[in-house]
């Protein structure tokens, strides 16, 4: 591995003649339509400038050319590459020593430079990427708040957070990931605050990893940093806010940006994280406190209610004569645990259908879907009315969930608690449950008890998790992520 990386490590030729055949065999100049080269004499030096079309922005570029051009009437007795490199009016410009380094800058969206006679190049940032413009995020909406949420460019990213946290010690740290792909991904802490064993850690696995591209971005770095396997639980959070993400730095957390995704992932995490909303904080406290519970229940409900009432459904004795309406009036055919399972995955097959679905057709999908599908089903007898009521309501509480990965982890966990409750009934319902805990309990996300602050049990933080504390009352980071500086409002 080592000599293969120190082969690829070229010096960069001082002939220019050299340097374009490295591009033509290489990187396909010549052959790729979009990766040009821009031939220029200055003072009787042959200048060559790489670039591909696609990724510069032409009203930054042409400046650029022009400048070196007009050095052809400058009267220096420096040499044409330290004149070159004086006379470039822009913000960016570095120098590179490997072809290889050249190549990978060029196909990022910057330009290279190199002059005949000089083993290196000059790498200018002009980069234009394509995209949309910040916009709220369609899963993270707020009645009230900043609509500008983060997009597919990493710096436009990057501005988006420093924008909110104006700390000279905020740091984004990039580095490219992927032996084809040669992602940007960027790890961004706040570096008084941020624990540095974490970032090491973060910043080691990245440079370890190994593979052809992330074009899936951050849910392959997810992958490779957390390890998760099977487990169907998130281990970091995603969100497509800056005001999350800049949130989750000023407590201590270290975001990972990925080029490409709208998506930034906040690690380390629990599943109180998982469960929270913007939307409580932009609110009073007592109004984001009712949110909050009201957000807890029904999460409580997607996991619960269905195995509850099917317990109850098959053993009425169960039952209080208070509740003693509980359970199907009428009996069927089918057994009322098969009727759950079609009616659940019939609700997925609808929620993947509509996201399938153009935007125009969802809505027609959806009531032909709820009216007609499950009012016919009901009549010829495939189900109960109440398998069709206890199901919608756990879906309900499903999309009330934040996280789409918490809430899809969830239905498999409710789906595990019906099979036991069918075969064993009571106990195979308390028994479910005392493992999903005890499983719960078992995960930890960067060295991060998952059930932090229940499991290790911290009253103060979990009362911060029951109730939406006011701002000024919240003085103090989370001790779950290690900051450096535990107080936020030092005296």
């Amino acid at each position: 591995m080592a000599s293969e990386t120190k082969k690829t490590m070229k010096p960069i030729p001082d002939n220019v003649t050299d340097v374009e055949t490295y591009m033509k065999e290489r990187v396909g100049l010549g052959v790729s339509f979009d990766i040009g080269v821009r031939k220029l004499k200055v003072q009787r030096k042959d200048i060559h400038v790489y670039y591909v079309t696609g990724l510069v922005d032409s009203s930054v570029l042409v400046p650029v050319i022009k400048n070196v051009i007009a050095l052809n009437n400058a009267d220096s007795t420096m040499k044409v590459y330290e004149l070159v490199k004086d006379r470039i009016v822009h913000q960016q410009v570095k120098e590179v020593h490997t072809m290889d380094e050249m190549a990978d800058q060029v196909l990022s969206g910057l330009i290279g430079i190199v002059i005949d006679g000089t083993p290196k190049a000059l790498i200018v940032d002009v980069r234009s990427y394509p995209g949309r413009a910040p916009q709220e995020p369609d899963t993270e909406k707020t009645i009230r708040g900043a609509r500008d949420g983060y997009t597919e460019n990493i710096i436009v990213n990057t501005a988006l957070t420093r924008r909110r946290i104006r700390d000279e010690r905020l740091r984004f740290e990039i580095m490219k990931v992927g032996e084809r792909s040669k992602a940007d991904v960027a790890i961004g802490y706040i570096e008084n605050i941020a624990d540095p064993d974490l970032v090491n850690i973060i910043r080691r696995e990245l440079k370890s990893i190994k593979i052809d591209g992330i074009t899936m971005a951050e849910k392959t770095l997810e992958e490779f940093i957390v390890k998760q396997g099977y487990n169907p639980f998130p281990l970091v959070r995603y969100t497509e806010r800056a005001d999350v993400a800049a949130t989750h730095l000023l407590e201590g957390h270290v975001i990972i940006i990925a080029d490409t995704s709208p998506s930034v992932m906040i690690t380390p995490t629990t599943i109180f994280h998982h469960m929270q909303h913007a939307e409580e904080y932009r609110q009073s406290p007592a109004v984001g406190t009712m949110i909050r519970w009201v957000r807890f229940l029904g999460i409580l409900a997607s996991l619960l209610l269905v195995p509850f009432w099917l317990l109850f459904a098959m053993d009425p004795s169960l039952l209080p004569d208070s509740l003693s309406y509980i359970g199907p009036k009428k009996e069927t055919s089918i057994p009322t645990v098969v009727q759950i399972f079609i009616a659940d995955f019939g609700m997925e097959f609808l929620r993947m259908a509509a996201i399938h679905t153009p935007t125009p057709l969802s809505t027609a999908m959806g009531l032909i879907a709820a009216i007609l599908i499950g009012e016919i089903a009901i009549n010829v007898g495939l189900f109960v009315p109440e398998v069709i009521l206890y199901v919608a309501v756990a879906t309900i509480g499903t999309y009330a969930t934040p996280s789409l990965e918490l809430s899809i982890a969830n239905k498999m966990a409710r789906l595990f608690l019906l099979i036991l409750t069918a075969f064993f009934h009571a106990p195979g319902l308390v028994i479910g449950i005392t493992v999903f805990i005890l499983y719960l309990a078992s995960i930890k996300s960067m060295k991060t008890p998952y059930l932090w602050p229940l499991l290790p049990f911290y009253p103060r933080a979990f009362a911060q998790i029951l109730f939406r504390r006011p701002v000024p009352g919240s003085g103090i980071r989370p001790s779950v992520v290690h900051p450096m500086d535990r107080y936020r409002q030092p005296e």
